[in-house]
C-alpha cells in the first residue's frame, strides 16, 4: 500500500510538470500516464472536459471516462492506475456454474452464470448475473433445489406456479370418479433433493358388491365396477322390495341394495307436505310400488325428490320447501313487445305475462316466471308477415286438408299414423318448425335409477326411477354449504352434476382498512376485543365506517365466505385524491410510487419478462379510486424432465428449457418410434397464464 501511494504521488508530480497553465482559465493535456487521448498537445477552457482512454487493466479513479478544466489544473489528474477486479476464484456456486471463460473482470462488468438441471436462481430463472463492484461481487450465487411442475393424472392443481423450491408443499385433488393409492380423493406431495416426493396419480374407484340376498338378480355381472356403472336387479320368487337399480359414485352404491320378500303391504293416505300439495288424483289406499307427485307452494322451492313411493307398507322421505327468499330483478324488456300489468317484488313462482305488438305474433311461452331469482327465458316477437312456413313432413298425414307444396302456415297442426301403430301423432307449426318433430321412429324412454344420497345431505330415501332429462335438488344439513350445481340431472340413464355438501369453515378476525373501522355501536372495548379475535361462521357479515374526511367507496361490509372475507372496501379521501396505486404480481408500475394522487393522475404499469398483460396499463384516479390494475399472466416453461415423461418434444426448438409467453401456442411431436396416445390432448396447445395441456405419446 506504500508503494501504491509513492507511486501515485510521483506520476501526480510528473503530470503537473508536463501540464502548463496559460492563465488561470487554460489547461494543456500534454500526456496521459498509461494511457491516451486524441487530444493532447490541445487547450482547454475552465469546465471544459476531455475524453481519456486507459489501457486494458488501467482506468481512471471512480471508473470515470473524462477529465474537467478547473482553475487548479485537470480534475482528476490524467492518470490510469492499475483497475481493481473481482476474481472468479473468488466465488463458488453450488449445483452451478460461470457461463464465460474469463477469470478476472473489471468494476462494472457483469458475468452470467448458469444453474445445473433442476436447479434455479433464488427467482426461479435457469440463469442470473453478478457485477463486479469496488468492494468485490455485488452477490453470492445462488442455485436452489427446485422442482418443474409435475404431470397431473386424473388430478388438477389450483396452484399456478411454474416452479417450486426445496420443501415446498403441491396439494391436488383428483378428477371426480378417481382416488389416490392412500384411498383419498385429495393429496399433497412435496419437492425434495430427488425431485418431487410422490407423483400426482389418480386411479378409478370402484365399487365392490356386499353379500346379497340369494334370491336377488343381478345384471351385469362384472369382475370390477367404477363409477358410473350401474345394476339392475330383480327377484326371483317374490316380490322387490327397494329400487330395480342403482349407481356406483365416488362415495359408494347409492341407493342402497333391495331385498326380496313374497308378500308386500299396502300404504294408507300419503303423508301431508308442509307448504307443498300432491299433484294429480287422491286416492283412499296405495298399492306397493304406487308413487305419489309433489310441488310446492309460491315463494318455496322443493328440495329433494318431488315423488315418493309406497314400499311394503311405507312411504319413502318426503321433499322438502324451503322458503325461496330470492327475488328477482326487473323485468326484461320484449323487442316489440310489452308486459302486462305487474307488481314488484316478483318472489320466487310468480308469473307475468307478455303479450306482442299488434303486427307480432308470440314465439314461446307467453307467461314467464321468476325461479330461484332469475327469470325464465323470455318469448320472441316475430313480425306476422315474416312468420316462416313448415315443409310437408314425408309421412302419411291423416285428415281432409291438402298439403300444400310450399308448406304449412305458422300454427298449423297435423295427426299423422305410423304402421302397425293403432295411435296418433300430433305435431304443430311454430315459425318454420314442427312441434314436436313428426317421427315413426320409436324413441325408448331413458330412465336413471333412482336419485343417490349425498354424503352430508337431508335424507334421501326414495325408490323411484327418473325419466332423462328431470333433476332433483338437494338440501346439506346444517352446517354445510352446497358446493357446484344445486341439482343433479338425469342424462343418458346416469345421473350426473352431482352436488357437492361441504362443512363450512369459519372466518378469523376481519379485515382491518386503513382510515376505518369496523362498525360496531355501543360495545365495550372487551366487546370489540371478542369480535376481533374470535372466528365468524359462514354468512358472517361486518360493515366499516371511515374516519372524518374520508368516504366509503362501494359496498361497507365483507361477508365470511368458505373460511375467507370478502375484498373489504377502502376509505379514500374526500378530496378525491387517491393513495398509492394499487400493487400487481409479477409487475410495478413505471414511475416512482407516491403516497398521494391528484384527481385524474395516472400511473402505467409493466410485468416482468416473460409475463404477458392482461387489461391496460394506463390506470387513473377518479373519485378518490384507482382504475382496476392489469394483470400479469404467468409464462409457461418447458422443461426436458417434462417432455420426457410424455414421450414429446417442441417441434421448432432444440433447447431444454423454453418460456412461452401466456396466449402464445407451441407445438409437439412424438419422440421417434412413439405415436399419439389414445385420449391425449391435441398436439398444437396454447399457453394460459402459465398452464399447458400436453399431448401424451407411447409405443
Amino acid at each position: 500500500m506504500r508503494f501504491y501511494s509513492i507511486w501515485l504521488l510521483a506520476n501526480i508530480l510528473l503530470i503537473t510538470s508536463l501540464s502548463t497553465a496559460k492563465g488561470e482559465e487554460e489547461c494543456v493535456l500534454h500526456y496521459v500516464e498509461n494511457g491516451y487521448s486524441l487530444f493532447l498537445e490541445r487547450k482547454f477552457v475552465q469546465d471544459q472536459s476531455v475524453k481519456v482512454n486507459c489501457y486494458k487493466g488501467f482506468n481512471l479513479p471512480n471508473g470515470q471516462d473524462t477529465i474537467i478544466c478547473t482553475e487548479s489544473g485537470w480534475t482528476p489528474q490524467p492518470i490510469c492506475i492499475p483497475s481493481e477486479t473481482c476474481s472468479k476464484s473468488d466465488i463458488e456456486i453450488d449445483n452451478g456454474f460461470f457461463s464465460e471463460s474469463d477469470l478476472t473482470y473489471a468494476v462494472n462488468r457483469k458475468t452470467r452464470y448458469v444453474c445445473k438441471q433442476g436447479y434455479t436462481t433464488a427467482n426461479g430463472e435457469r440463469s442470473g448475473s453478478i457485477t463486479c463492484l469496488q468492494t468485490g461481487w455485488s452477490a453470492q450465487p445462488s442455485c436452489i433445489k427446485s422442482c418443474d411442475v409435475p404431470v397431473f393424472e386424473n388430478a388438477k392443481s389450483k396452484n399456478d406456479s411454474t416452479w417450486f423450491k426445496l420443501n415446498d408443499k403441491l396439494d391436488y385433488e383428483c378428477h371426480i370418479g378417481y382416488e389416490n393409492k392412500y384411498k383419498h380423493t385429495k393429496g399433497s406431495i412435496m419437492c425434495t433433493t430427488d425431485g418431487w416426493s410422490d407423483k400426482p396419480s389418480c386411479y378409478e374407484i370402484e365399487c365392490s358388491i356386499p353379500i346379497l340376498d340369494p334370491r336377488l338378480v343381478v345384471y351385469p355381472r362384472k369382475i370390477k365396477y367404477t363409477v358410473g356403472d350401474l345394476l339392475k336387479f330383480s327377484c326371483r320368487p317374490g316380490h322387490r322390495v327397494g329400487p330395480d337399480s342403482v349407481q356406483c359414485y365416488d362415495f359408494g352404491w347409492s341407493p342402497s341394495f333391495p331385498t326380496c320378500k313374497g308378500q308386500v303391504r299396502s300404504c294408507g293416505q300419503y303423508p301431508e307436505l308442509l307448504n307443498g300439495e300432491i299433484k294429480g288424483t287422491k286416492k283412499a289406499e296405495y298399492s306397493h310400488g304406487d308413487v305419489v307427485e309433489y310441488d310446492c307452494k309460491p315463494r318455496f322451492l322443493l328440495k329433494g325428490p318431488n315423488k315418493i313411493q309406497c314400499v311394503d307398507g311405507k312411504w319413502t322421505t318426503l321433499p322438502t320447501c324451503v322458503e325461496e327468499k330470492r327475488t328477482c330483478g326487473d323485468l326484461p324488456e320484449l323487442e316489440h313487445g310489452s308486459v302486462k300489468f305487474s307488481v314488484p317484488p316478483y318472489h320466487h313462482g310468480d308469473s307475468v305475462e307478455f303479450t306482442c305488438a299488434e303486427t307480432f305474433t308470440v314465439i314461446g311461452q307467453g307467461s314467464v316466471s321468476c325461479i330461484s331469482g332469475r327469470w325464465a327465458q323470455l318469448p320472441r316477437c316475430v313480425a306476422t308477415d315474416q312468420l316462416e312456413k313448415c315443409k310437408a313432413p314425408r309421412l302419411a298425414v291423416i285428415g281432409t286438408n291438402k298439403l300444400k307444396k310450399d308448406g304449412l302456415n305458422h300454427n298449423s297442426s297435423i295427426s299423422y299414423k305410423c304402421g302397425g301403430s293403432q295411435k296418433y301423432g300430433y305435431s304443430i307449426c311454430i315459425n318454420g318448425r314442427w312441434d314436436p318433430e313428426p317421427t315413426c321412429t320409436r324413441k325408448e324412454k331413458t330412465f336413471c335409477p333412482p336419485p343417490p344420497q349425498i354424503p352430508n345431505a337431508h335424507v334421501i330415501e326414495t325408490t323411484v326411477k327418473y325419466l332423462d332429462g328431470e333433476k332433483v335438488s338437494v338440501l346439506c344439513q346444517d352446517g354445510y354449504l352446497t358446493q357446484g350445481p344445486e341439482e343433479m340431472v338425469c342424462k343418458h340413464g346416469r345421473w350426473q352434476s352431482l352436488p357437492r355438501c361441504t362443512a363450512k369453515i369459519t372466518c378469523s378476525q376481519p379485515p382491518k382498512i386503513d382510515h376505518g373501522s369496523i362498525k360496531l355501536p355501543r360495545l365495550s372495548d372487551a366487546g370489540r376485543d371478542a369480535i376481533e379475535y374470535s372466528s365468524h361462521e359462514h354468512g358472517t357479515t361486518f360493515s366499516y365506517v371511515c374516519d372524518d374526511g374520508f368516504r366509503i367507496s362501494k359496498e361497507n361490509g365483507v361477508t365470511c365466505h368458505m373460511g375467507k372475507w370478502s375484498s373489504p372496501p377502502r376509505c379514500v379521501e374526500s378530496t378525491g385524491k387517491c393513495g398509492p396505486p394499487p400493487t400487481i404480481e409479477n409487475g410495478d408500475i413505471t414511475s416512482l410510487s407516491l403516497p398521494v394522487y391528484a384527481p385524474l393522475s395516472s400511473v402505467e404499469y409493466q410485468c416482468q419478462s416473460f409475463y404477458k398483460m392482461l387489461g391496460s396499463k394506463k390506470i387513473t384516479c377518479k373519485n378518490g379510486e384507482w382504475e382496476e390494475p392489469p394483470k400479469c399472466l404467468h409464462a409457461c416453461v418447458l422443461t426436458e424432465e417434462i417432455m420426457r415423461r410424455q414421450n414429446i418434444i417442441p417441434k421448432r426448438t432444440k433447447n431444454k428449457k423454453i418460456y412461452i409467453q401466456s396466449g402464445d401456442y407451441v407445438e409437439f411431436v412424438c419422440l421417434t418410434a412413439y405415436q399419439k396416445a389414445q385420449g391425449s390432448p391435441e398436439f398444437r396447445t396454447q399457453c394460459i397464464d402459465g398452464h399447458i395441456n400436453y399431448p401424451t405419446c407411447s409405443k
